[in-house]
């Protein structure tokens, strides 16, 4: 499971994966993969800084690397406060008649909110990058298209490589223009942010838009079969979110979403703009669908969305109110049935590619047994 880009980057698979937890990170890069830190929830430049430490300590000395969120275009002198106020109290008193709706306590005198959407303001993400860059990361991720062009040149002066995910043929070739260095072609299956348009089209059509820009296909892969479909497709490998949610290495701190993960099926997503202000496919729950009621206020645009339901979020997850209780997962989840190790993942993923190429094989009449 090798490709030009995996053995440039020095991996064994041709696996990329993002995640949000560090011991999922050095799990998948000690199998062989490379394991994608997701740098968006650390508001707090230390805590990322704790984290790469432990990552770094315990990758074995595998290849990593990091994910941000981060605009294109910059936005002078914003604050926090600033797009807080921004916020109209209409929906504020939804947020708290929805909660209570279901008896969602709240959070403990002085305890913060532990989910913001803060990364996504560009003094927050250059933070996490002024703490990024301290350490041997073997390539820089965006989640919103391509960072701005100083922070390109950055990384490609300290050697690292710098992906960005698209939705379309037209976006990646704007990336390639930008000077980024992989593309990440997102299909309408995957979880979190995505488009309209389902990776068996979009894969060939950004591999063709960008060449000779190595592609990774990202949405709706989570068997060996349809890493070894990605390859035929033209992709250079599989850049893999929502398959390592239910590992035994994912910490989501809710046994209540992890039984919710492992019961649902492929038509149990929703592409909702409820948590962050922009399409992101998740859990379908009641908190989404009343985001959907027609009678509701609708959501807001990013990032105001985000910063509006932030606390209630952290109160739905930590007193696991099951019928709220939701994460951003692709349609993949249909197959995450049973909680496995990274390493199992992997071992499951290569067999099935294995398989996957000796069928193709065979029927090109190339068997060799």
């Amino acid at each position: 499971m090798q490709t030009e880009l995996s053995k440039k980057l020095g991996v064994e698979r041709a696996l990329f994966g993002f995640t949000p937890f560090p011991a999922v990170a050095a799990a998948l890069s000690r199998a062989g993969g490379l394991g994608v830190l997701g740098a968006v929830r650390y508001a707090d430049p230390e805590e990322l800084k704790r984290d790469l430490d432990w990552l770094e300590a315990h990758a074995d000395g595998r290849p990593y690397g990091l994910d941000v969120v981060m605009p294109a275009r910059k936005v002078e002198g914003v604050t926090e406060a600033d797009v807080e106020a921004m916020i109209p109290e209409g929906h504020r008193r939804y947020v708290e008649d929805t909660l209570a709706r279901y008896g969602v306590p709240g959070l403990d005198e002085g305890e913060a909110s532990g989910w913001r959407i803060t990364g996504w303001m560009e003094q927050v993400a250059r933070t996490q990058l002024d703490v990024a860059f301290d350490y041997p990361v073997k390539l820089l991720a965006n989640a919103l298209g391509p960072p701005p062009p100083d922070v390109v040149e950055r990384a490609h002066g300290k050697g690292v490589p710098v992906a960005a995910l698209a939705g379309s043929a037209r976006h990646a070739r704007k990336h390639a223009e930008a000077g980024i260095d992989i593309v990440v072609a997102q299909g309408y299956e995957a979880g979190g942010h995505t488009g309209e348009i389902a990776s068996m089209v979009l894969t060939p059509e950004v591999v063709e838009a960008v060449a000779p820009l190595p592609v990774l296909a990202a949405g709706g892969i989570g068997s060996g079969r349809q890493v070894a479909a990605a390859l035929a497709l033209g992709a250079q490998g599989v850049w893999l979110g929502s398959l390592w949610l239910t590992t035994t290495e994912a910490d989501l701190h809710s046994r209540a979403l992890t039984r919710k993960l492992l019961a649902a099926g492929s038509g149990d997503t929703v592409r909702s703009r409820a948590l962050t202000g922009k399409p992101a496919r998740q859990l379908r729950t009641e908190w989404t669908d009343a985001w959907d009621d027609p009678d509701g206020p609708g959501t807001l645009p990013m990032p105001l969305q985000g910063l509006l339901v932030a606390e209630a979020v952290s109160r739905i997850q930590k007193h696991e109110v099951e019928p709220l209780l939701g994460t951003p997962v692709g349609q993949i989840v249909g197959r995450m049935n049973s909680e496995r190790s990274v390493q199992e993942v992997v071992d499951d993923l290569t067999r099935g590619f294995e398989e996957a190429v000796d069928r193709l094989d065979r029927i090109a009449g190339r068997s060799h047994g």
